[in-house]
């Protein structure tokens, strides 16, 4: 059955008017999948890295000549679905008023004052994103490069679990449809010509982050570093802590020393302990990464991730499908040369639940003068932790009225863990370890109120 669906995902494809090269790179990954591969990486096939570059030790030096060959990438493809939206996440009001692309826009605006360099800003945008995303830049028209503004990711069939062929679901068809991660960048560079385009006009270094971390900032000692050290590739690295024991780590292949990036789709079932070992595996990907232009030119074979869902996510009685999809972090075990480097964890803020986007909008952040958001000095490299009851904060629809007046503070705050309905009046202080509850019925916390644990 597997040639049969491959046919029809490819007709599928032509017939939404995905590129040929998209197409062929999906069609060697499905062949890759019906032949039985399924992307694991064993434990005993990995050794865990003990140490890399750090660069905090690196200097400053003059990388201006550099900086005019430098583009930053902004993945904007998210719609925020766990949140509830329905548009790009990136549109949501993240600090003040101001949303993650207004952030962005000044990020790189900044960056260009100081320095006097190009610095083009492109944003990778799905078909859902494109359209708003592109509206809202047009309030930065001091932003114009030589450049496209965007590049289009692809998309693929959701397949089948029972027989891999390209699923139907009428009552929405939009989700037979799914991204096909963002290991597509490197594809969709080249299949949408922007890629020639930044060669052609003597760019040969891109900045890529997403578009929810805004600590994410071109930092011209890596760039100095990357180029210095001859590197085609470099992803950013943390320490890992218990919060992200679910995120995908290095490692190093026993074949030939080489490093790698494991996530936990990519893990057996008697692994995951130990993928989930943060002390074993010391560093995750920030999901930020710098590549040489000239590197990705050609078909690059990353990993299968191989994921398991349901055709509507919000639908656990849906069918089983099957997305293929590959991570751009992957490259790093397929680029020759490849390094991986320690940055601090105050390059990573990334916005993926309510509970992220409240610290992001408390005190607990300052916004510098270059537009990076970075935790305040006195919360010393450590974010508050905050849980926030599912029922009744999850969407952003319900979110947004509980702190109509704005977030609490959370400078001084350990932990904020909210049972139940909760509403927050202004000026509310958070201090310590806080638990709330509602017990019987809604609870306001009046304008003033400090919750010192």
């Amino acid at each position: 059955m597997s040639s049969e669906g491959l046919q029809a995902c490819i007709d599928k494809m032509r017939d939404a008017g995905v590129a040929d090269v998209a197409i062929e790179t999906f069609a060697e990954l499905y062949e890759r999948l019906a032949a039985g591969e399924t992307g694991l990486i064993g434990e005993d096939e990995i050794e865990p890295v003990d140490a890399v570059p750090d660069a905090d030790e690196l200097p400053q030096v003059d990388a201006s000549e550099l900086l005019d060959q430098a583009v930053v990438i902004k993945l904007n493809g998210g719609l925020g679905t766990s949140m509830g939206m329905t548009r790009a996440k990136s549109l949501l009001d993240a600090r003040g008023g101001q949303t993650f692309l207004d952030l962005i826009a000044r990020q790189v605006l900044a960056l260009r004052e100081r320095s006097a360099a190009r610095v083009p800003l492109v944003l990778m945008n799905s078909f859902a994103t494109r359209e708003d995303s592109l509206a809202a830049l047009d309030r930065y028209p001091q932003l114009s490069a030589d450049l496209p503004a965007d590049f289009l990711q692809s998309k693929e069939p959701k397949l089948l679990a029972s027989d891999l062929t390209p699923v139907s679901w009428p009552a929405s068809p939009e989700l037979e449809w799914c991204p096909p991660g963002h290991g597509d960048l490197f594809v969709a560079l080249q299949t949408s010509g922007v890629l020639e385009a930044m060669l052609d006009r003597g760019y040969r270094w891109a900045f890529v982050s997403s578009s929810d971390n805004l600590a994410a900032v071109l930092d011209t000692r890596i760039l100095a570093w990357m180029a210095g050290e001859e590197a085609p590739f470099v992803m950013e690295v943390a320490d890992r802590t218990p919060a992200d024991r679910k995120g995908g780590h290095i490692a190093q292949r026993r074949s030939d020393g080489g490093l790698l990036l494991r996530e936990i789709a990519q893990t057996p079932d008697a692994d995951v302990d130990a993928f989930q070992d943060t002390a074993r595996h010391r560093y995750f990907n920030t999901n930020t990464i710098w590549f040489d232009l000239r590197a990705i030119a050609g078909s690059l074979a990353l990993p299968l991730i191989r994921n398991v869902k349901t055709v509507d996510p919000s639908d656990a009685s849906s069918p089983e499908v099957v997305q293929i999809e590959t991570a751009m972090g992957a490259a790093l075990g397929v680029i020759d040369g490849a390094r991986a480097l320690r940055v601090p964890r105050s390059r990573f803020t990334p916005v993926k639940t309510t509970n992220d986007l409240l610290a992001l909008r408390s005190d607990a952040y300052e916004v510098a003068d270059d537009f990076r958001v970075a935790l305040a000095p006195s919360r010393a490299g450590s974010p508050p932790d905050v849980s926030l009851d599912p029922e009744f904060f999850k969407l952003v629809a319900d979110f947004e009225p509980r702190f109509a007046a704005g977030a609490p503070s959370l400078r001084e705050c350990d932990r904020l863990a909210v049972r139940g309905d909760v509403t927050f009046g202004a000026d509310v202080v958070v201090r310590g370890d806080v638990e709330v509850e509602a017990h019987g019925g809604p609870v306001h916390l009046a304008d003033g109120t400090v919750l010192d644990g």
